[in-house]
């Protein structure tokens, strides 16, 4: 049966959730972060995703699971994504794998980015109203690890990098919380990353250049894994992008990892405790992985990832109310 266009829905709906940091312009959301999710529901057998591909000089890579099948890769190379199943209900979920970290994907016009412009449905489908996320909400600020860069090989393009692996994305799943992974490649608090994405205090509370990130809400914790990056990093540097982050959210749990490596793992302490905020806490990441969890020395694997995740979800359940679904 061919598909038969019905009506075509804007990425607005209330019918689709989207989680992540997404930016809005009209007719279209944008977002330039691993780990962003899209989701819908529907009945019957076809649907379309619709995507804005013009001046894309490198596909994004998405992984699309519906109801329980193994997710399957999609790179969004064309402007339609079309999706079939057996004449039913269906839950459709779309997960940013990899936004390519040496495109340009900060200043419109993008070379790589999702850029998502809704769905068409077959004349017989419809699509349902589906809940919006509960439980609790995280955001993530980091470089190439919390965006998944290299997660499943040395590849240093999309084909190496998976979002979903991130501690970030792992952590998140395991409190059920709605997340917002911002994970920028060679980014440091104040060293820009690549991409011609700015310094981690230029570029805080931004999607993309031009787009304020708005939260109808404030998040239960915000974590921090940036300044391995940075050449150099000075205590006043770092609490300068804290003093940021608290000003977005003024009671909200800040959670500041230390690189993993250990490197400025003292400026950053000392950065912490000369801010004397009852709701920001220090979390020494050191050794957490070594090099054998990594695919480059630097990069974790998969396994890898799991091993910050776990340490991770232990930190926060220590420090906050927190806790992971059993």
């Amino acid at each position: 049966m061919t598909f038969e266009p019905g009506e075509v829905v804007a990425p607005s709906d209330p019918r689709i959730v989207l989680e992540g940091q997404w930016g809005h312009q009209p007719g279209v959301a944008i977002t330039v972060n691993s780990g962003s999710r899209l989701s819908f529901s529907y009945a019957g057998e076809r649907v379309q995703l619709l995507f804005d591909t013009d001046g894309l000089t490198v596909a994004p890579h998405l992984w699309i699971t519906v109801d329980d099948t193994e997710p399957s890769l999609y790179l969004v190379d064309e402007p339609v994504i079309e999706l079939v199943a057996p004449d039913g209900r269906h839950q459709v979920s779309v997960v940013v794998k990899d936004v390519n970290e040496h495109a340009n994907r900060w200043n419109p016009p993008f070379g790589c980015a999702v850029v998502f412009a809704g769905l068409v449905l077959d004349a017989r489908t419809v699509l349902r109203l589906s809940g919006r996320p509960g439980g609790p909400r995280m955001e993530f600020y980091g470089d190439s690890i919390t965006q998944g860069v290299r997660s499943l090989s040395e590849h240093p393009e999309s084909e190496g990098a998976d979002g979903t692996t991130s501690f970030a994305y792992l952590t998140a799943r395991a409190f059920g919380a709605t997340a917002y992974q911002v994970g920028f490649g060679s980014q440091g608090i104040s060293k820009p990353g690549n991409g011609e994405v700015p310094s981690g205090v230029d570029s805080f509370g931004w999607n993309f250049a031009g787009s304020r990130a708005e939260r109808v809400e404030p998040s239960d914790v915000v974590v921090i894994n940036l300044g391995v990056n940075d050449p150099t990093l000075e205590v006043e540097e770092y609490a300068e992008y804290v003093r940021r982050v608290r000003a977005a959210y003024s009671a909200t749990t800040i959670v500041s990892l230390t690189p993993f490596s250990g490197k400025h793992a003292e400026t950053i302490q000392a950065a912490v405790k000369t801010l004397d905020d009852p709701n920001l806490v220090c979390v020494d990441s050191t050794g957490w992985i070594t090099e054998d969890d990594c695919t480059d020395q630097v990069h974790p694997t998969v396994a890898g990832h799991t091993k910050i995740a776990d340490h991770l979800i232990s930190a926060v359940e220590e420090h906050t109310s927190l806790r992971r679904r059993m």
